[in-house]
């Protein structure tokens, strides 16, 4: 029997750059399937306090549209904090890729992995130096 490990990245993804498509790459190399949540805008607006510049349906086909992505789909709709969790019981992943730059509540990412029975690696993927510049924060600042 075929076994296919799934591995889950996330983020905001608002503007597309090299480190976005470098943390990627390397999560799709923890596994077979990679499967990426792209943040809802209400999500972005809860935890950056800001419109995000791209609406969550754009975004949503520019990350869907990459080779290296075997499905893209959107994340919760939350009313709190910690709705963002719940599509894990969904998803079932094996590995959970973080980029370098994601905070995330560990104690509660592993709380809540345990209560829905699951118990996937979690890989902090380290930034390739060329790419560290580019992050969305700094690049929206040049474009507004």
């Amino acid at each position: 029997m075929l076994v296919v490990k799934t591995v889950l990245a996330f983020g905001s993804f608002d503007i597309i750059h090299p480190g976005h498509l470098d943390y990627l790459s390397k999560a799709k190399r923890l596994g077979d399937r990679l499967v990426v949540i792209v943040a809802r805008d209400g999500s972005i607006r809860r935890f950056k306090g800001r419109d995000p510049l791209f609406s969550e349906k754009d975004r949503l086909s520019m990350i869907g549209s990459l080779r290296m992505v075997d499905r893209a789909i959107l994340g919760n709709k939350i009313s709190d904090k910690n709705g963002i969790y719940r599509i894990l019981k969904k998803i079932r992943p094996d590995v959970i890729a973080l980029g370098y730059d994601q905070r995330v509540d560990m104690k509660e990412l592993v709380r809540r992995l345990r209560l829905y029975g699951l118990d996937p690696r979690i890989v902090r993927i380290k930034a390739d130096g060329r790419f560290e510049a580019y992050k969305s924060s700094r690049l929206r600042g040049i474009l507004e």
